[in-house]
């Protein structure tokens, strides 16, 4: 049995002062106080001492692309679930625009066998909705999947869903949750001809959130939220940017009587327009980064309980590939390993309290996607856990030569949009199932994390 002690614990609202004690793949106890019960410290064969370090659920990210298969020069399973552990990441739900394109159960089930091998986290992925595979989205097990994506703006290969009967029966019929990407294809094809009409083919990255506007966003995410509401689905949608979408949700309503859910991610809460200047494409993602109004507006969402998840979009790119002109310089960046540490570092700013963060990160994705224990630091659930040392400076910065070990960028990718940013909180230990998978800077390869399971309900 693993003993945690001195642990300053945030879990379902609450922190304190604490202890816990990991038996196997489970939470075996849970405790208040300096002083563990006599029997449970009798029983430990490891004490790790968390020095007053915040003892936390492991981070639940419901959107990352993780490159696999097709696209591995970027990324692949094995690299980007070990940044996510070094990032207190223990499960992620990973995208199907890959290549192929997951968008049949037979390439799905191809994804969770490959992740079986790798996958250092716990793990689960979306199927992908086109204009002609509702066959394989009724198919789909509820039990053993998270959700569909559909992709009601522009896409990789054939994943532009854009026949409205076909949007209109993935409500109806889908088993699942459908997560939806919501920009307008139509006014960000208008904007784009109106900026090159201007720029020519030399459109500036600071025309990105003028080209993929509030308004597209807007339009797309309110013909979602009608579609859901006409069809009676459950429907969550991505990564929202502007303050305008944010009308169309509930607030104050306890997350799982909600048909409609939304998500956040950390970039539009860190970053802003003004940054371009700076970062350039780097900060290139689709939606785009928005305006200082914009992202205040989410990061009071994230407050409030209007927005109801934090994630990322971990998408990476070559940096070769990002540094070329706006026109040709793809969308994406990779985010897992920083994500929680920009939270957390947000939140000793003043911006969110840490039970905000944890609540947004760990157990409203647990609460959404129905995730069967997990989420949550209780005794019988699994023993996903992150430890965070919350005064730990460090900034983040490209290459090894001269970079703690705990510090080094793990992406396959090889850069961060972050790198010259410093943190406040460093990610010390992960635990995946009771396995000790990041400790201090070093990974435990031989760790695996599970397929994850969902209730039906």
């Amino acid at each position: 049995m693993i003993l945690i002690t001195n642990a300053r614990i945030c879990n379902e609202g609450e922190l304190f002062e604490g202890w816990l004690a990991i038996e196997g793949e489970r939470i075996a106890d849970i405790g208040r106080g300096t002083e563990c019960p006599a029997a449970v410290r009798d029983g430990a064969t490891e004490v790790l001492d968390a020095a007053g370090a915040l003892v936390m659920p492991g981070v639940i990210d419901d959107q990352v692309h993780f490159r696999e298969p097709g696209l591995t020069e970027k990324a692949d399973i094995f690299s980007e679930s070990r940044a996510a552990a070094a990032g207190g990441v223990t499960s992620y739900m990973e995208m199907p625009n890959t290549r192929p394109a997951a968008v049949t159960i037979d390439l799905l089930e191809e994804k969770y066998a490959r992740a079986a091998e790798v996958s250092a986290v716990n793990y689960s992925f979306y199927l992908g909705a086109t204009n002609d595979n509702l066959a394989e989205v009724e198919r789909l097990d509820p039990a053993r999947n998270c959700g569909v994506k559909v992709f009601m703006g522009s896409s990789t290969g054939n994943m532009l869903v854009d026949n409205e009967q076909t949007l209109g029966d993935i409500f109806r019929l889908s088993p699942t949750l459908v997560a939806t990407h919501c920009e307008d294809e139509a006014t960000v094809r208008a904007n784009l001809a109106a900026a090159t009409a201007a720029f020519g083919g030399e459109i500036p990255v600071a025309m990105h959130p003028f080209i993929r506007s509030a308004e597209a966003c807007y339009r797309s995410t309110a013909h979602a939220v009608e579609l859901a509401h006409r069809y009676g689905g459950r429907l969550h949608v991505l990564h929202l940017s502007t303050a305008r979408e944010l009308e169309l949700f509930e607030a104050g309503k306890p997350l799982e009587e909600k048909r409609i859910t939304n998500e956040v991610c950390v970039h539009h809460l860190w970053f802003a327009a003004g940054d371009y200047a700076e970062r350039g494409t780097r900060i290139k993602w689709n939606p785009a980064v928005k305006s200082i109004a914009d992202r205040e507006a989410l990061r009071a969402a994230v407050r409030s309980g209007r927005t109801d998840v934090v994630a990322t979009d971990h998408a990476p790119h070559l940096l070769s590939e990002k540094q070329r002109p706006y026109l040709e310089a793809p969308s994406g960046g990779p985010l897992v390993q920083h994500s929680l540490p920009a939270m957390l570092t947000l939140a000793g700013e003043g911006v969110f309290t840490i039970p905000e963060v944890v609540e947004r990160m760990c157990h409203a994705p647990a609460r959404l996607f129905r995730i069967r224990e997990r989420g949550f630091l209780r005794k019988g659930y699994f023993a996903d856990i992150a430890i965070v040392d919350l005064k730990a400076p460090w900034r983040v910065v490209r290459g090894t030569e001269g970079t703690a070990e705990e510090e080094r960028i793990l992406y396959k990718c090889g850069w961060s949009p972050f790198e010259g940013v410093e943190f406040s909180a460093r990610v010390r230990h992960t635990f995946v199932n009771g396995a000790h998978v990041y400790n201090a800077g070093r990974i435990d390869d031989a760790v695996r994390g599970t397929r994850l399971e969902f209730r039906v309900e």
